[in-house]
C-alpha cells in the first residue's frame, strides 16, 4: 500500500502534455505531488476531463486522496495582431487605438497596435505606465483620449497577442469572462476541488464567482497578482477559501522589490485568518530544462516553506518540462529538508477567532506536549482541519470525514493527511474505525500515543468538544473491539 505523509508542506504540481498520463501522474504522487492544477487557460474540456480521469484513476490505484485546482483563465489583457514583430528602442512611440486593428510600423520609432479590452484605454492616465509582453518592455503614457500615447522606455521585442499590464491603474472589469463561466460550469459537473480565480481586485470578484457554483459547496481560492487586491486582501479574505501569492503578474503589478514582503504579508495573513494559501510560479523554473535547480530557487523554496505557506506551485516546470518527477521529487526534497528548521508551535503565536480556536489549539498544544505520534480527526465541515492545520503542530494530522467532498479539498492543508471518509456515528466504533484504517495504510505506531479529537453531536459542522488521549494499551482496546460493541 502506497504511504504519504513524510513532508507537511504540500505541493501543487501543474499538468499538461508531459505530465498528464496515468503513468507519470502515478510518479508525482509517489514522489511527493498532493494535488494537481489544470490550467484553463490552455486545452479544451475535452482534454481537460482525460486529464482529470487519468488523477482519479491514479487516486483508485494508490488509494490516497488527491486534491484537484482548477485555474479559471480569466481575463488577459492582449495586444492584438501585429503585421510583423516589432523590435522596441527606448524613445519609440506606440499608439493604442480602440478599433481593431492589425499592429504596424508607422514611422521610424512609430508603432500602432490595438487591444482585446479597448475600453481600458479610458482609465489610463498620463504618466501612468503600460508594460508590455508581460512585463519585458516598459511604456510610459504620454497622452490620452481617442487614442493612447506611450514612449517606451527600455528594449525589447513585441509580438502578436502578448499580454498587457496596468500596473498603475485600476481597471475595473468584470474578471469572470464568458469562457470562465463555462469552464466554472465544466469544473461544477466534473467535482473539482478548487476553483482558482484569476485577476482578482476586490471581494466581489470573488462573491461573482460564488454564485456561478450554485449549490456546488467547491472551494474558491483568490489568486492574488494585482496591485489593487493586494490592497483590498482583507476583504478578498473574508470571501475566500483560500489564496494565492500568484507572483508571476505581481512582480509586474508592483514594484519588484516589494515581492517578497508581499508574499510574507499575505501568507501571515492567510495563517490568521486560518484558509490555505499556495505559494506559485517560477518556484523551479530552471528544471522546466535542466535536471537541477539553482540554488536560488533552492532557497526560494524553502523560505515559502519557512514563511507559513500551505502548499508551493509548480507550473511549466511539471506541465511541459523534460523530467516532472524528478522536480517534484525536488521540491519534496526541499521541503523535507526545510521543515527540520520549521517554525512550529504557532497555539501560542495565533490569536483565538472563537472557542473552537481554543479546542483546536489546546489538542495541537497537547499533542506536541506529551510527543503524540499523530492527531486523529473527524470533521463534517472539513473546518477542524484547517483549524488544526492552523497551529502548524510538530505531530502528524490525520483527518477522516462523513463526506467526500469534504475530504478531497483537505490536500491544500498544510500537515493534514485526508485519510478517508467514514459512516459510524458512535464514539467507540467512529475511534474503532479510523484506527483500523491507520493501521491497514501503515500510519498507524500501535507503541505510540495518540490524540483524537472530534465532537457530539455528530455530523454537525463546528460541533467539536472532545479530546481524548490514546495511549498503547487503549489503541489495543479499541483494535479489538467487537463489532457489535458500541
Amino acid at each position: 500500500m502506497y504511504k504519504t505523509g513524510y513532508k507537511k508542506t504540500k505541493i501543487l504540481a501543474t499538468l499538461g502534455p508531459a505530465s498528464n498520463s496515468v503513468e507519470v501522474i502515478e510518479g508525482l504522487v509517489k514522489a511527493g505531488a498532493n494535488m494537481f492544477r489544470l490550467n484553463f487557460s490552455h486545452g479544451s474540456h475535452e482534454y481537460h476531463e482525460e486529464t482529470l480521469k487519468n488523477i482519479r484513476t491514479v487516486m483508485n490505484k494508490l488509494d490516497v486522496t488527491i486534491g484537484v485546482l482548477q485555474d479559471i483563465s480569466g481575463p488577459k489583457v492582449r495586444i492584438g495582431e501585429l503585421k510583423e514583430k516589432f523590435e522596441l528602442f527606448q524613445g519609440d512611440e506606440i499608439t493604442f487605438l480602440k478599433e481593431e486593428i492589425v499592429g504596424y510600423k508607422e514611422s521610424d520609432k512609430k508603432y500602432i497596435v490595438s487591444t482585446n479590452y479597448p475600453e481600458l484605454l479610458d482609465k489610463v492616465k498620463v504618466d501612468e505606465y503600460i508594460y508590455l509582453y508581460d512585463g519585458t518592455i516598459r511604456a510610459k503614457v504620454i497622452k490620452t483620449g481617442e487614442k493612447v500615447v506611450a514612449v517606451v522606455e527600455n528594449h525589447g521585442t513585441l509580438t502578436s497577442k502578448k499580454g498587457i499590464n496596468f500596473p498603475n491603474t485600476v481597471i475595473d472589469i468584470n474578471v469572470i469572462t464568458r469562457k470562465d463561466e463555462e469552464d466554472i460550469a465544466w469544473g461544477v459537473k466534473n467535482k473539482v476541488d478548487y476553483f482558482a480565480i484569476s485577476f482578482v481586485q476586490n471581494k466581489n470578484d470573488m462573491l461573482s464567482a460564488r454564485k456561478l457554483l450554485g449549490d456546488y459547496q467547491g472551494k474558491l481560492i483568490a489568486k492574488i497578482e494585482k496591485f489593487d487586491a493586494v490592497e483590498n486582501i482583507d476583504e478578498i479574505i473574508e470571501v475566500s477559501d483560500g489564496l494565492m501569492v500568484a507572483r508571476g503578474d505581481l512582480g509586474i503589478e508592483v514594484p519588484y522589490y516589494e515581492v517578497p514582503t508581499i508574499q510574507k504579508t499575505l501568507i501571515k495573513k492567510a495563517n490568521e485568518a486560518c484558509i490555505p494559501v499556495i505559494t506559485a510560479t517560477q518556484m523551479l523554473l530552471s528544471m522546466t530544462h535542466n535536471e537541477r535547480a539553482t540554488r536560488a530557487e533552492i532557497s526560494d523554496v524553502a523560505n515559502a516553506v519557512l514563511d507559513g505557506t500551505d502548499a508551493v506551485m509548480l507550473s511549466e516546470e511539471s506541465a511541459v518540462g523534460i523530467d516532472p518527477i524528478n522536480t517534484v521529487r525536488t521540491m519534496a526534497n526541499i521541503i523535507a529538508k526545510t521543515e527540520e528548521i520549521y517554525p512550529y508551535d504557532k497555539h501560542n503565536k495565533l490569536s483565538y477567532h472563537d472557542s473552537f480556536d481554543v479546542i483546536q489549539g489546546t489538542a495541537t498544544k497537547l499533542a506536541d506536549d506529551i510527543g503524540a505520534k499523530g492527531i486523529i480527526a473527524l470533521t463534517s465541515s472539513g473546518l477542524s482541519g484547517r483549524k488544526i492545520s492552523r497551529y502548524r503542530p510538530k505531530t502528524n494530522i490525520y483527518m477522516f470525514t462523513h463526506q467526500r467532498r469534504v475530504l478531497n479539498p483537505m490536500c491544500g492543508l498544510w500537515g493534514v493527511e485526508p485519510i478517508a471518509k467514514i459512516k459510524e456515528a458512535g464514539a467507540s466504533k467512529m475511534i474503532q474505525k479510523m484506527l483500523k484504517l491507520l493501521d491497514e495504510k501503515g500510519y498507524l505506531d500501535k507503541s505510540a500515543t495518540y490524540i483524537a479529537t472530534f465532537g457530539y453531536p455528530v455530523g454537525v459542522p463546528g460541533s467539536t468538544n472532545t479530546i481524548k488521549i490514546l495511549t498503547p494499551s487503549e489503541l489495543k482496546y479499541y483494535l479489538e473491539l467487537p463489532k457489535d460493541k458500541k
